[in-house]
């Protein structure tokens, strides 16, 4: 399938597009970049590398993907950003590249990243995540997939977002969010399970029932988290999500909100 490429879009010859491609005006596509079959740049969007893009990824007006890192450690060695596939980016979205030599900033497939949303250096995103409006990572920071951004929100460096969780509007994230969980505020904090996102999900009631017995246990019970952890994992019918949980708290380096 033949490529529709603007004539007043700029591609280096340095760059590798695939079939299907449809380049808007003014779109900037610089060397290194491998852009997917399918993908759609709709107009000023600008794709630098050195950046491998998945195919049917669609970037909207003045979204600026792969950029070098904002890190005042980078000195200009060759990093890297891999998308996945199947992504959406609205206006003004920015990601940028890893800062360590040969690093990689890492985005999985089928996210939906709205207006001013922004992935900094060497993060992690998972797939079928949503980041609202100006959804801001800093650096290294990791998020699982299925997991719901609230416009506004920020997450400091080196923090983890779990799978399915969610944080509310205008959340300040400061230590890892646990899979499964509502963090809300400034600082965030985990205010509850997100019951309605794991029901639309598909999880079952009895999942549901037990995360919940576990975020009484890690959050209401007035222990710290080594006793919880233990008592989590003493139960004698933990599920995989229990499991997963475990794992996620008992890995975090930054504590829990």
């Amino acid at each position: 399938m033949a490529n529709e490429i603007h004539p007043t879009a700029i591609i280096d010859p340095g760059a590798e597009l695939g079939d299907g491609i449809v380049v808007g005006p003014y779109c900037v596509i610089g060397a290194g970049v491998k852009l997917g079959d399918g993908c759609r740049l709709h107009n000023h969007v600008t794709l630098a590398g050195p950046s491998e893009i998945g195919p049917g990824n669609e970037f909207f007006p003045y979204a600026s993907i792969g950029q070098r890192s904002q890190d005042l450690k980078y000195v200009g060695e060759p990093t890297f950003l891999k998308l996945g596939e199947g992504n959406v980016f609205r206006e003004f979205c920015t990601v940028n590249r890893g800062t360590a030599p040969e690093s990689y900033t890492i985005v999985g497939s089928h996210g939906n990243f709205l207006a001013y949303s922004h992935i900094a250096h060497d993060c992690v995103v998972g797939d079928h995540v949503i980041f609202s409006n100006n959804g801001t990572l800093a650096g290294h920071v990791t998020v699982g997939d299925h997991a719901i951004m609230g416009g506004l929100t920020a997450v400091h460096q080196f923090c983890r977002i779990g799978a399915h969780a969610i944080t509310g509007g205008c959340s300040k994230i400061v230590q890892d969010v646990p899979p499964f969980m509502i963090a809300d505020g400034n600082p965030g904090k985990v205010r509850a399970v997100n019951t309605v996102g794991l029901g639309r999900r598909g999880f079952s009631e009895d999942t549901v029932a037990r995360i919940k017995k576990a975020h009484r246990v890690l959050y209401r019970e007035q222990r710290n988290y080594r006793e919880s952890l233990e008592i989590l994992r003493a139960w004698p019918d933990r599920c995989p999500e229990i499991d997963r949980l475990i794992d996620f708290v008992a890995a975090s380096e930054r504590g829990i909100s």
